[in-house]
């Protein structure tokens, strides 16, 4: 990618006769606010600031049924631990606080090795800042802190991973402590009196560092190598959608009503190619930025309004693209041929700006608008007392709703960070899966689930993931074969080729796939039902469900059951694929004949 030019790339939004039926489809709803409502003046009494780089679809105001159906939301959320409680939150002001002082106190100590004068060692600065949901203000209960440690131009990022780590491993509230230094983002990772927290690292061009720092200023990235940018695009990004919508308590109580939806609709991931954090929350914004003066439960049905008709691969922008000459990468189709391949481009507005959906492919598109659309005939139904803020989150029946499935299984001698890995290539399977001419969808589950046991007593660590796979319907054909030999043996070379180049191969590692039909899935899953549920069953699970505590802590409980459980060895049904002597080759290894090809009966 290359710099933005000097005609700014700005990409169309939907069209005005598409604006036009937004504004007009209005089930006016409301929000609970951080700021009251009730001191906000009349729309046409306000000139009110421009938000986003279109003009607002509605200025309406709330009315007074819609805060009464906002307060409904609220209580709604509160069981499934959205919010957390004062004595929680000030804690994690005291940690940080405690955080915040040893990085003064180290790069004091740093600068008075580095001989710097005593009068400028008393005024040197430092500082944490913290960014995503922490930062947003969207954190919920037992939610790690994403935290960047800001140093002067004198403190090297070596410093850091030594001196300063030795420093935090002396702290008695720290435990787990670790360094990820060839990261792509290098971070330290640890426990401070319980909190995880992640802490990157930049070191500004600056001899000091002000209390009143603005990361937000480009002219801070002048001179910076590139991890340094990486690590300071999070908490530019950050402040920077709290500077672009109109009211933060409704955007705070709007994206935490959406990602506790995203979680329990399957769809928040950004590893596995759905949305992730920063993404669910620029589509917030961009909500908030069209409907400045609305409430909460409004945003909320707006939200699925909008994004169930957006036009992808028209991108979602909070702001005009800036051009600040430091010939840093950007997001451009115009220059770059690799960015006008990306499905559901929602671009960050700090500067470089990126794609930060690059990992959507066309599958998890597909479900993700479904899933939109499915969003909007709910909320439909609430604001007109149809249904319960509680239907939303309902989780779906991911295992009823397609008939085949495909199955990846790691073993591993021990739990690592091999399962990160093997999730971070999935998407490649999927991508794969896409091409094949016989498959329409390929819809992969984020939960991973306990793996079967080989059988032997040797202790190991096994885990599986299920996609969802559905297949075209071939007219004038009953019967189909459809071979995914190469699809598993590409996958399985990818991820043994990073587990190799990265250090993280060992001998017991295996990975193996399978595919398997709806009726053999109890083989893998013991506690899942073989049989669908008749209409009335399924009402009384709903009826059950508007316990959402009970719900939760059913859905959570499901994983760690399963893991109690004994379960018995699956048939040698599936193709295994690991390196005994190296590194695997470009050429695909030999799959024994059928493994791979699976038999459709029409």
């Amino acid at each position: 990618m290359r710099s933005l030019h000097s005609n700014k790339y700005v990409p169309p939004e939907p069209s005005f006769f598409f604006r036009d039926y937004l504004s007009n489809t209005s089930f006016s709803v409301s929000c609970l606010a951080l700021s009251p409502i009730s001191n906000q003046a009349p729309a046409f009494q306000q000139t009110p600031k421009h938000y986003g780089i279109t003009s607002p679809i509605s200025l309406a105001l709330p009315k007074e049924a819609d805060l009464a159906l906002t307060q409904k939301l609220t209580e709604t959320l509160k069981p499934y631990g959205v919010f957390e409680e004062e004595l929680e939150l000030q804690r994690r002001i005291l940690v940080l606080g405690k955080l915040n002082t040893l990085v003064k106190e180290w790069i004091k100590e740093i600068s008075d090795i580095k001989n710097l004068p005593a009068s400028l060692i008393d005024t040197v600065g430092g500082k944490i800042f913290t960014f995503g949901s922490y930062r947003l203000g969207v954190h919920t209960k037992g939610a790690d802190i994403d935290a960047l440690c800001v140093a002067p131009r004198h403190v090297e990022r070596t410093d850091f991973f030594s001196s300063f780590y030795e420093k935090l491993k002396e702290q008695e509230e720290v435990k787990d402590l670790r360094a990820v230094e060839e990261a792509f983002v290098p971070v330290i990772k640890l426990a401070f009196d319980g909190i995880e927290i992640d802490i990157l690292f930049a070191r500004l061009a600056l001899q000091t560092i002000p209390e009143n720092l603005d990361l937000r200023d480009d002219g801070l990235l002048k001179n910076l190598d590139i991890r340094c940018i990486r690590s300071l695009n999070g908490c530019r990004v950050t402040d920077e959608i709290l500077h672009l919508v109109p009211n933060i308590g409704n955007f705070r109580l709007t994206l935490r009503t959406i990602k506790l939806w995203a979680k329990r609709r399957n769809i928040y991931s950004n590893i596995l190619g759905f949305l992730g954090g920063v993404s669910w929350a620029m589509l917030v914004a961009r909500t908030c930025q069209l409907y400045p003066n609305a409430a909460a439960s409004t945003l909320v049905h707006k939200f699925f309004l909008v994004f169930s008709k957006w036009e992808w691969p028209n991108p979602v922008l909070l702001k005009q693209p800036e051009d600040c000459n430091l010939n840093l990468p950007v997001w451009d189709p115009r220059v770059t041929p690799s960015d006008r391949y990306h499905l559901m481009p929602i671009i960050t507005p700090a500067y470089p700006q990126q794609n930060s959906t690059y990992n959507v492919s066309a599958s998890t598109r597909a479900v993700m608008v479904e899933e939109f659309k499915q969003g909007l005939a709910i909320t439909d139904e609430i604001l007109q007392n149809k249904a319960e803020w509680s239907k939303l989150f309902e989780a779906p029946n991911f295992f009823q709703k397609y008939k085949f499935f495909f199955v990846i299984f790691l073993c591993s001698g021990y739990f690592s960070a091999r399962v990160g890995l093997v999730e971070s290539k999935i998407r490649i399977l999927v991508g794969n899966l896409e091409k094949n001419e016989f498959i329409t969808l390929a819809h992969v589950n984020p939960q991973s689930f306990p793996g079967p046991k080989e059988g032997n007593d040797k202790e190991e660590f096994s885990t599986m993931w299920v996609i969802g796979i559905v297949f075209k319907k071939m007219e004038g054909s009953e019967n189909l074969n459809v071979d995914l030999t190469f699809d598993i043996q590409s996958f399985t070379d990818t991820v043994y080729r990073q587990a190799i180049s990265s250090k993280m191969f060992e001998q017991e590692m295996k990975i193996s796939a399978m595919h398997v039909k709806r009726r053999q899935l109890h083989q893998l899953l013991p506690n899942l039902k073989r049989r669908k549920m008749t209409s009335g069953e399924d009402n009384q699970t709903r009826r059950r469900s508007s316990d959402p505590a009970s719900d939760e802590r059913q859905q959570s409980g499901h994983v760690d059951r399963q893991r109690q459980q004994h379960v018995r060895p699956l048939p040698n049904v599936h193709a295994v694929f690991h390196p005994l002597h190296g590194p695997p080759t470009r050429a695909p290894r030999p799959v024994p004949s059928g493994r791979g090809l699976l038999h459709l009966v029409g």
